[in-house]
């Protein structure tokens, strides 16, 4: 079976151009996670590269299928030179190993969470995960291996998180286009929430 993870970057490059950075990280038991940065004016794009290797499992299955299963990357966008979002790889890299070391699946709708800031001095300690197509395209691979799917995460401080799994992701997903919120200012306020 072929290997992923060049497509997977192939297609990155092609929607997002040429990355101007890019950080590994190994945590213990898991295999390897990139992350690729891209510069486009003033939005600076994270993506991840290593998740989709294998697919994501139910965890409650008794046997992982190497095979079939969501596959997804994990992307990123935020406005540059507002706060030092460059140190947000590791936590990116984190929230792309869950798969492998909690048995997660992250699908659109989800929350993650790091536990602590995103990167020194954010508001944020979490991401909604968004529905994917928008600014990469699914790739799509041989059968039976299911599509790459690239997912965008939506930073949410921590009222916004009590309030979404209260009302749910869409009602959240409303309540910032109602406002206006520009969810890419990495140092944004909370949107009201009454």
């Amino acid at each position: 079976m072929a290997d992923v993870l060049p497509l997977v970057e192939a297609r990155l490059r092609t929607a997002l151009g040429e990355p101007d950075a890019r950080a590994a990280v190994t945590f213990l038991g898991t295999d390897r996670i990139e992350v690729l940065r891209f510069q486009e004016g003033d939005i600076v794009r994270y993506a991840t590269l290593g998740m989709s290797a294998h697919p994501m499992t139910d965890p409650t299955a008794v046997v992982a299928d190497p095979v079939k299963g969501p596959r997804a990357e994990l992307v990123l966008s935020v406005r540059t030179g507002r706060a030092d979002t460059g140190k947000v790889l590791r936590p990116l890299a984190v929230l792309a190993a869950s798969p492998q070391v909690e048995g997660l699946v992250v699908a659109p709708g989800a929350s993650l969470d790091v536990g602590e800031p995103l990167w020194p001095g954010a508001p944020f300690t979490s991401v909604l995960v968004a529905e994917p197509g928008g600014l990469v395209e699914d790739l799509e691979l041989d059968e039976p291996l299911d599509p790459v799917r690239f997912l965008p995460l939506l930073p949410m401080t921590p009222n916004e998180a009590a309030w979404k799994r209260v009302h749910g992701a869409q009602a959240l997903q409303e309540r910032w286009l109602n406002q206006g919120t520009d969810l890419r200012d990495p140092s944004r306020k909370s949107v009201p929430l009454e």
